[in-house]
């Protein structure tokens, strides 16, 4: 409307708005994994590898519930920033109400849908009898809350949407300072050792709902009343989205489940420095998830606003900002490896793996990097088969046999090495990709005109 002020992301240097939506989120991120990393720490410090082999069993589940709640967060990104940046607010209001609603849903459902099948899951990723009970527990207690960390994440997602990614990094905050005072009364006050962090958990769960919910109701009212007919109107466009979205991030959870199976065959010890590796990496390369979740409002506000101009420059700017990242973290990753095991207490076996990965991981994440970018902009801008395909062509050709038989040659750091391997054909072809269906999109516009 005349009068209005454009949309935040269409105006200024769209490197700021990258630097800024990346370091908000990337905070918020950044908190919540240290505090998962922390957690571990606090269970190995009981001196039981197989509590610390559990929890590493456990989070590979959780790890495939929170997979599937990001694809859920992907269309509400994409159709409330579009919607805004198309300056239809009263659509942008009902998109994120009805989407909200049906992220919920779909995550209830898939929490009990996985429920009953633990005993087969942990079984098929390697689980012994002491890992397993303390998997299954931990599980029984963390799954049924996976409906409220969704409720969560979708309203953060619509913070992000809007702009706000302060107010969503806070959000965010929440989780981490409610586990920051809870884990060493549950873990060592009270003696209930894993179970303690994975009250915990759902506890903070609560948390993310009622501080996210109070910012968007009250700084942004982008939630108005659920109706059924919007929620079936709106149900097409955002399963439209998310069905290939959950489908590409999948496949991350399914490679990290087989690449655990691959490991368990090298004992508790492999497990557990797996186990260490999957805290480590998201708090080393949490600038990277950030930055996938957020250039999609970027990219979004500025193709409802039809400047393809600021969408390649996003892109360009992404990665930059990814390569300085990846480097950067490469570097302190290897001059920290030994101090890592060290806190961890981590045996001899443990502490050599994990210390090769810190010396490779660099490597390995610099074409994972590129595929991340190259997924948030297939998901924002109306590709998100191509995620599918880019995201299960790493998670299965890319890294399947590659990891199998550099295990069988090398061990559990074979098993890593291959995965680095595999990665650089598909991190590469994504992002030549990403360039060409902006190129695409500013064609089929011109011809429209």
């Amino acid at each position: 409307m005349a009068g209005e002020p454009p949309p935040r992301f269409v105006v200024g240097s769209t490197m700021r708005h990258v630097l800024v939506m990346t370091g908000t989120a990337s905070v918020g991120l950044i908190a919540i994994f240290i505090v998962d990393l922390v957690s571990l720490l606090y269970i190995s410090w009981l001196n039981e590898p197989s509590l610390t082999a559990g929890v590493g069993l456990a989070t590979v589940v959780m790890f495939f519930t929170i997979s599937i709640n990001v694809g859920l967060m992907i269309p509400i990104g994409a159709l409330v920033s579009r919607a805004l940046g198309a300056r239809r607010p009263d659509d942008a209001r009902r998109l994120a109400t009805s989407c909200c609603i049906l992220m919920a849903a779909v995550a209830t459902v898939v929490s009990l849908v996985i429920l009953p099948l633990l005993p087969l899951i942990l079984s098929a990723i390697g689980a012994s009898d002491q890992t397993y009970e303390v998997a299954r527990n931990f599980l029984w207690i963390t799954l049924p809350t996976n409906g409220l960390m969704a409720i969560g994440m979708a309203f953060s997602t619509v913070l992000r949407a809007a702009g706000d990614a302060k107010r969503s990094m806070y959000a965010t905050l929440s989780v981490a300072a409610v586990t920051v005072v809870l884990d060493p009364i549950l873990i060592f006050g009270l003696g209930l050792k894993a179970n303690g962090a994975a009250l915990t958990i759902g506890i903070a769960r609560v948390a993310y709902i009622y501080v996210s919910f109070l910012y968007l109701t009250r700084a942004h009212r982008l939630l108005g009343r659920p109706g059924w007919a919007a929620l079936a109107t709106d149900a097409r466009p955002f399963f439209a989205i998310a069905v290939p979205a959950i489908l590409t991030n999948i496949a991350a959870p399914v490679a990290n489940g087989f690449f655990t199976g691959v490991m368990a065959q090298f004992g508790d010890q492999a497990i557990a420095a797996s186990a260490i590796i999957d805290r480590v990496t998201p708090v080393s390369f949490a600038g990277v998830f950030a930055l996938a979740g957020a250039i999609g409002p970027v990219l979004g506000q500025n193709w409802g606003a039809q400047r393809y101009d600021r969408m390649k420059q996003t892109l360009k700017d992404a990665l930059i900002f990814m390569t300085v990242y990846v480097c950067s973290m490469w570097l302190i990753l290897f001059l920290v490896r030994v101090p890592i095991t060290q806190a961890f207490n981590a045996p001899p076996a443990t502490a050599e793996i994990v210390q090769f990965f810190c010396q490779l991981s660099g490597f390995i994440w610099f074409f994972v990097s590129l595929v991340f970018v190259a997924n948030a902009s297939f998901n924002n801008l109306g590709y998100p088969l191509l995620s599918t395909f880019f995201n299960w062509g790493r998670a299965t050709l890319g890294m399947i046999p590659f990891a199998y038989f550099g295990a069988q040659i090398g061990g559990p750091k074979g098993a890593l090495l291959g995965i680095g391997a595999g990665s650089v054909v598909f991190g590469i072809a994504a992002v030549i990709t990403a360039f060409w269906t902006i190129r695409r999109l500013e064609r089929q516009a011109v011809r429209a005109v």
